[in-house]
C-alpha cells in the first residue's frame, strides 16, 4: 500500500460513529489539500465486507456520491448510526460534518 492510501485509510478510520466527512476534508486533513477526487477513487476501491467505515464519507454538497442500491445501502449504514438522511442522499453538513479531532 502506498503512502498515500495509508494516510487516507488513516483518517477515515478515524471518523467517529455518527458523523461523516467530505472526499475534500479527508483530502486536507491527510496532508493532501486538493485531492478529494482521488480520495473518492480510492474509496471505490475498497473490497466487499472492508472494515474501514467508508460509508461515512461523501460529497462537499452533503451527498451521497453512489447512485441506486449503492446509494441505499450507503444511506441504510448512515441511518443505523442516528444520522438523518434524506431518500436522495441528502444530510445536512452542519450537523453531522466531523471537524478532525
Amino acid at each position: 500500500m502506498d503512502d498515500f492510501a495509508s494516510q487516507i485509510y488513516s483518517q477515515v478510520h478515524q471518523i467517529p460513529h455518527g458523523k461523516v466527512a467530505t472526499y475534500g476534508d479527508i483530502a486536507k486533513f491527510a496532508g493532501y489539500p486538493g485531492y478529494a477526487r482521488q480520495v473518492g477513487r480510492l474509496m471505490a476501491t475498497l473490497p466487499e465486507g472492508s472494515k474501514l467505515p467508508w460509508h461515512r464519507v461523501i460529497n462537499a454538497k452533503g451527498m451521497i456520491s453512489l447512485s441506486g442500491n449503492d446509494l441505499q445501502r450507503q444511506r441504510e449504514r448512515l441511518l443505523q448510526e442516528g444520522i438523518e438522511v434524506a431518500e436522495s442522499g441528502r444530510l445536512r453538513l452542519a450537523k453531522y460534518r466531523w471537524d478532525g479531532r
